[in-house]
């Protein structure tokens, strides 16, 4: 079976939001062995839509659109999914007393702009919404049905588990994805590793994406059966593991501070953060993770100097002569973190983000310093992230790299 993903809306158009529906849609689909054939996104405008509905039926199976269900005027898509198909709209009662159901469940005055949303093409099924008040659409058409979903994610996504997947589930092959990631190597490293495993004509799949200096390895395998497509991508991922050894952190949509989270749990031992140009990012991505209590003790952020002499015991004298951005001030601040937290670990970061504040050609905006202390010592690692980065990114990538360090140690703990 073939599919077309509609999106609708001017905000995403016109850049305002991103559209993860349908990267979510494309999942969703695949997993039940349809093939995604197109994505389209218009902004809200009638032509446009009608346009859209009708190109998206033609040569596919199913069609599945989002957005432009609500209750204001540029919510068009009732009206658009109504001309494209050559019909007229009526007035729903099964879609008005689900509305009204709503209301009254949440104790809210219902409007009667909320009418509108009642509005059906003939000859069209309402699909219930149990978290909004747009009902959703379905057309059974002799070549080609079609879905139309709200666009609030949270709403979309219940209403396709429960109204579209299973009435496509069992139809033709099953496609299985699956992810590993990684840090510490370049993509064209990365690519040169797995070259062969990459053909675009082989099952499994295999493709690299990047983002902050992470990359994931996607695969995808489809086969006759679950079982068979997940022996195709198991073995896959076994070998590209292999392959890329103690680099791989994490599968799906695993971070690094997920793969550092484990291993401190794992090893009983506890962890205290120093920030300064991160201004705690590092502390916030690993309270991220459920049960960090386990093993977070604190986090100081010591962006101003004097911080660093009153909270972690940095000599000023230290950073008068070394400057705060330096090896020997990153080194302090570990130390002195690991001390007053009484911590088995400890993480310092100082650096200069940017975009300003650059001190001087050995000492410019993307420099940052890093520093793991342990019970045997101080590590520390010089970062020249580059100006071409913005400060959240030059941030982010600190962030990645502390935590990498953490989670090699911690997996070659003689070291």
């Amino acid at each position: 079976m073939k599919a077309a993903i509609l999106s609708i809306g001017e905000e995403l158009t016109s850049g305002q939001c991103v559209d993860t529906n349908s990267a979510w849609l494309s999942q969703s689909l695949i997993a039940l062995g349809l093939t995604v054939t197109r994505h389209l996104t218009v902004a809200d405008d009638l032509e446009a839509i009608e346009a859209a509905f009708r190109e998206s039926m033609v040569g596919t199976d199913l069609v599945i659109a989002t957005g432009g269900l609500g209750p204001t005027p540029d919510d068009l898509t009732r009206e658009a999914l109504a001309k494209a198909l050559g019909v007229t709209l009526e007035h729903s009662e099964v879609a008005e007393a689900q509305i009204r159901a709503f209301f009254e469940r949440w104790g809210k005055r219902f409007r009667d702009s909320n009418l509108g949303q009642a509005r059906m093409p003939l000859g069209c099924t309402v699909l219930e919404n149990a978290r909004g008040t747009a009902p959703g659409i379905y057309f059974d058409g002799p070549a080609c049905r079609v879905f139309v979903l709200p666009g609030v994610p949270s709403e979309m996504k219940p209403m396709f588990e429960r109204h579209v997947a299973p009435g496509l589930s069992g139809t033709g092959s099953v496609t299985i994805s699956a992810a590993v990631r990684c840090f510490g190597l370049s993509e064209a490293d990365l690519g040169d590793r797995l070259a062969d495993m990459m053909v675009r004509t082989r099952n499994p799949l295999i493709g690299v994406t990047a983002s902050g200096a992470i990359l994931t390895v996607r695969a995808k395998a489809t086969g006759c059966s679950g079982i068979e497509a997940r022996r195709l991508i198991d073995a896959d991922l076994d070998e590209i593991r292999t392959r890329i050894a103690e680099r791989v952190f994490g599968s799906g949509a695993d971070g690094l501070e997920d793969a550092v989270a484990k291993l401190l749990l794992e090893s009983g031992q506890t962890l205290a953060t120093a920030e300064s140009c991160t201004g705690g990012l590092l502390a916030k991505r690993l309270t991220d993770v459920p049960g960090s209590s386990a093993f977070f003790l604190s986090g100081a952020i010591s962006y101003a100097n004097q911080a660093k002499v009153d909270l972690l015991g940095v000599p000023a004298g230290l950073i008068e002569s070394e400057g705060a951005v330096s090896e020997a001030v990153a080194r302090s601040m570990g130390v002195g973190c690991r001390s007053s937290a009484r911590s088995d670990y400890a993480l310092a970061i100082t650096g200069i983000a940017g975009p300003d504040g650059g001190l001087s050609p050995e000492k410019p905006v993307g420099l940052v310093f890093i520093a793991l202390a342990t019970e045997s010592g101080c590590d520390v690692r010089r970062c020249l992230f580059g100006d071409h980065l913005s400060r959240c990114e030059i941030r982010g990538r600190a962030v990645n790299v502390a935590l990498d360090m953490l989670r090699l140690r911690l997996l070659r703990p003689a070291c």
